[in-house]
């Protein structure tokens, strides 16, 4: 089967490698669609400290069923499907709690394991998710919805709250958006006018380019002086942490979705003053992918507005590279998998 293969850092080619045959209790699927995670750029430059070389990349896709056993979920071929690529151990403290999200062995597809970038893959049946009803490209793009939807969850968000997303970037905007379903009022800070233009197609109440002002006194300006209620760091950088502690009402919450490499030097004074409660938030429960699948499938949000590109998997190097190199024009990025496939 045709695979795209990372074999070392920049070095990125469309290659060969043997179609998987499935174990006992797992399907065979056929990958529609890829999107590119941050992670697999990061991958790509060789800034994701997770990933060993040669690597598969890929966990954001949809998928045809080729051949599925016997399962309780009606799930059979032709199914168009996603799944829930972080494979847990099952046996770890967090995962005896139920967090497999947190799994200490957790080995995200793409990452400490092959992903989704090839033509194949086999999956445990418990992993997929059906479609219903939703286009592949659809389906592509629930994974990177889950993360925001899950960070949205990590505090408590009322109807009415102020929220604001540091960072419009993909998984910032499905933050922007699952805040929204919560009933919030919520602004979007970027340095880049496109992505806060694209924050307010997803029903941003207002925007902050943080490039030319000065965000702290805007959210003070926003608020009447009061903070926001949550402040989410969708950016991973020390900057933008340390905006989200300015911003955030004492007693307020701030949730860290970025995954930065940097050290942030700040005085923790800050967080006990304003009795701050910092959440960080990992990967996503099994309970968001069908939340998120039912938030798609109501029409009430089209992510499909996501999208700037899709590539043919032929061009797969050329679309990890543009993304590499991406001046804020890109947003999401689909592969087409299944050149052949219409939709």
């Amino acid at each position: 089967m045709k695979t795209v293969l990372i074999n070392k850092p920049f070095e990125i080619a469309v290659t060969d490698t043997e179609k998987p045959v499935p174990k006992d209790g797992e399907a065979l699927l056929h990958i529609l669609y890829c999107g590119i995670c941050g992670a697999d750029v990061a991958s790509y430059t060789g800034n994701q400290p997770f990933t060993t070389y040669p690597r598969i990349p890929g966990h954001e896709f949809s998928a045809e069923i080729v051949s599925v056993p016997e399962n309780d979920k009606g799930l059979a071929p032709g199914d168009v499907v996603t799944a829930n690529p972080y494979f847990n151990c099952g046996e770890c403290y967090s995962c005896r709690r139920g967090y497999v999200n947190c799994c200490t062995d957790n080995k995200t597809m793409g990452v400490q394991r092959d992903g989704s970038f090839c033509e194949y893959v086999s999956m445990p049946v418990e992993r997929i998710y059906p479609g219903h009803g939703l286009s592949a490209r659809q389906l592509a793009l629930v994974e990177p919805f889950t993360i925001g939807y899950h960070a949205l969850g990590r505090a408590p968000v009322k109807r009415g709250d102020r929220v604001l997303v540091v960072g419009a970037g993909p998984i910032g905007l499905f933050a922007l958006i699952s805040a929204k379903k919560k009933g919030a009022e919520v602004y979007v800070a970027d340095i880049l006018d496109g992505r806060l233009e694209k924050a307010l197609s997803f029903g941003a109440d207002g925007v902050i380019n943080s490039g030319r002002d000065d965000i702290v006194k805007k959210a003070m300006e926003i608020t009447g002086g009061d903070g926001f209620d949550v402040c989410v760091e969708a950016c991973g950088r020390s900057e933008t942490f340390l905006y989200c502690i300015d911003c955030a009402a004492f007693a307020g919450n701030i949730i860290l979705i970025g995954n930065g490499k940097r050290e942030t030097t700040f005085l923790h004074s800050i967080l006990l003053k304003k009795e701050l409660n910092v959440f960080g938030s990992r990967n996503s429960y099994p309970s968001d992918f069908a939340d998120v699948i039912d938030i798609i499938a109501s029409g009430s949000v089209d992510v499909t507005k996501m999208v700037s590109e899709i590539y043919p998997m032929s061009r797969a190097g050329d679309a990890f590279r543009a993304l590499a190199n991406n001046d804020g024009t890109l947003c999401k990025v689909l592969v087409k998998i299944a050149e052949d496939y219409n939709d």
